[in-house]
C-alpha cells in the first residue's frame, strides 16, 4: 500500500487490522513527512504490528497534484506484490507513477477517492486521470457521492463505496468516569480555513446561553482572524485556541468535550468529503451537530443534529438546547457510539477492503 494519510499514528490501526487477515502479507510505504497549509506533520510509528512500514523519499512534498515516490520502484521490484494499493486520487502524478510501475510488474492495482464534486481539470492531469481511469481493477470510494462523480466523469470498472478509515473503539472511546459537572464543552478540531466555517461557530457562540466553554482546536491561515473575530465578540474569556495534537493524544482531548460542531461550508471547489473528526468524536461518547455540507449528515446519521449551511441561529438554537439538556447530550452520545461501533471501525474497514483484494486474485 502506497498511502502519505498512513503517516498519522492512528490511521495506521487499519494497517494493523489488515495485516491481521490471514493470508495477506502488508508492506506500507509512507513519506517521513507532509506538508499542508497547517505546517508539518510528520511521520508517528504508533501502530506498527503485524507488517512492515516502509518510509520512502518524497519529490515536491507539499504539492497535492505532483508529489511523487522516486524509490517506489525499486521497492516494487524489490517485493513484487500481488496488489498495489494506492490511497490516493486518480488525478494525482503519485498515483499515474505507482499505477504503471505496478501494471508493469504485473500487479493488480486500485485507487481511492474521495471526490464528491464534478471538476474536470487541465493537461497533463486530465491525462493522468484518463490513464488511472482506464488502467485500474478497482476503485474504492470515499462515499456515494463520490463514485457517482467517477461514474459521470467516465469510470466503468469494479467499484466499492467505503470510507479511507475507520476508528478503533478501543482507543477512541468513551472516558471511564462521567464527565465531571461544570461548563458544558463544545469544541471545533479541525483546518482553520474558510470552508470549514470556524467563524459561523464562533458567531453562534455570541448570545449563546448557558455555562458553557469552547474550544478551537487545529491550525491553518484563519487562525489570526478567528482569534481577532472572538476577542471583538467578548468571547476570549470563554473561547481557548489550541494547537494540533499528535493523533495519539487525541482521543484523551475528545474525553473532555460534550459536543463536537462541524459547521462545513461548501465552496464551488469544495464539499465536505467524510467529516473524520466526527466518528472519532461519537466514538468517544460526545455529541455531534454538523452543517448539511457534502457527507456530514449522511456520517452522522440519526446520531446528530444537522442545521442548513451557514445558517448561525439555528446553530445557536442547537447549542442552546444540547447546553441546558444533559440527558439529550447524553443520548445523542450513546447513538453516535452505536453508529460508529456498526459501520466506522477499523477493523470493519479492514475486512471490506481484504474482501476487495480477495476478489482481485480470484
Amino acid at each position: 500500500m502506497l498511502s502519505k494519510a498512513c503517516l498519522v499514528g492512528v490511521y495506521q490501526r487499519k494497517l494493523e487490522e489488515l495485516a491481521a487477515v490471514p493470508g495477506i502479507e502488508l508492506v506500507a510505504a509512507v513519506p517521513s513527512s507532509w506538508r499542508d497549509e497547517r505546517g508539518v506533520t510528520r511521520l508517528e510509528r504508533a501502530h506498527t504490528v503485524g507488517y512492515r512500514l516502509e518510509t520512502l523519499p518524497l519529490v515536491w512534498n507539499g504539492n497535492f497534484h505532483l508529489h511523487f515516490y522516486p524509490t517506489l520502484g525499486r521497492l516494487l521490484r524489490r517485493e513484487h506484490p500481488d496488489i498495489v494499493h494506492i490511497d490516493e486520487e486518480p488525478y494525482n502524478l503519485a498515483t499515474f507513477h505507482a499505477n504503471v510501475l505496478a501494471r508493469r510488474l504485473g500487479a493488480k492495482t486500485l485507487w481511492f477517492s474521495w471526490q464528491n464534486l464534478l471538476r474536470h481539470y487541465p493537461w497533463p492531469f486530465s491525462a493522468i486521470e484518463r490513464y488511472n481511469l482506464e488502467h485500474v481493477d478497482h476503485a474504492l470510494m470515499g462515499s456515494t457521492t463520490a463514485a457517482e462523480v467517477w461514474r459521470q466523469k467516465g469510470y466503468r470498472g469494479a467499484l466499492t463505496v467505503l470510507p479511507q478509515f475507520g476508528v478503533d473503539p478501543e482507543i477512541f472511546c468513551p472516558p471511564s468516569a462521567p464527565r465531571p459537572l461544570g461548563p458544558v464543552h463544545l469544541a471545533y478540531v479541525g483546518r482553520l480555513v474558510p470552508e470549514k466555517g470556524v467563524d459561523l461557530f464562533l458567531a453562534a457562540l455570541e448570545g449563546l446561553p448557558g455555562e458553557w466553554r469552547a474550544t478551537i482546536l487545529g491550525s491553518g491561515p484563519e487562525a489570526g482572524r478567528l482569534a481577532e473575530q472572538a476577542r471583538a465578540a467578548g468571547l476570549a474569556g470563554k473561547v481557548t485556541f489550541r494547537a494540533p495534537l499528535p493523533s495519539v493524544e487525541m482521543p484523551g482531548f475528545y474525553q473532555t468535550v460534550d459536543v463536537l460542531v462541524l459547521p462545513s461550508r461548501t465552496r464551488p471547489n469544495w464539499m465536505e468529503q467524510f467529516g473524520r473528526v466526527l466518528i472519532e468524536a461519537m466514538a468517544c461518547g460526545v455529541a455531534v451537530v454538523g452543517a448539511a455540507s457534502g457527507e456530514i449528515p449522511a456520517v452522522m446519521g440519526d446520531a446528530g443534529w444537522v442545521f442548513p449551511e451557514a445558517d448561525v441561529e439555528i446553530l445557536r438554537e442547537h447549542l442552546a438546547r444540547l447546553v441546558r439538556d444533559r440527558e439529550l447530550r447524553e443520548a445523542l452520545a450513546q447513538a453516535g457510539r452505536a453508529r460508529v461501533l456498526a459501520q466506522f471501525t477499523q477493523k470493519h474497514i479492514a475486512l471490506e477492503t481484504a474482501r476487495v483484494y480477495e476478489g482481485l486474485l480470484t
